[in-house]
């Protein structure tokens, strides 16, 4: 399994925007495209205004399909378009990729 932490940097005033985002459309998008979320968090200092969610993906390869099929999703880009009327949402996003080590198992 690779896991994908991804960071992201969100422009003033925009965190509410883009959490309703992630709620109400972006978790079942990524769903439908075998994209599953497995935790969500935002800073606990709101200065950094960050939010930061986990992706599991079978490998690297089912990733980029899966983004891609998902950035070429016409409900994506439709939500997207809305959204953002006023704006970016996001200043600059992170990818992190990790895999578990055998000797750590957190059952």
């Amino acid at each position: 399994m690779l896991y994908e932490l991804r960071v992201y940097d969100v422009n003033p005033g925009k965190m509410k925007v883009i959490q309703d985002r992630f709620r109400d459309h972006v978790i079942q998008l990524f769903m439908n495209h075998g994209m599953k979320v497995t935790h969500f968090w935002e800073d606990s200092d709101e200065a950094n205004n960050r939010l930061y969610y986990v992706v599991e993906h079978a490998n690297m390869e089912m990733r980029n399909l899966n983004y891609d099929r998902f950035r070429n999703d016409p409900e994506w880009i439709e939500v997207k378009r809305i959204s953002e009327l006023d704006g970016p949402l996001v200043k600059k996003q992170e990818s992190i990729f990790m895999q578990n080590v055998s000797f750590f198992d957190n059952k």
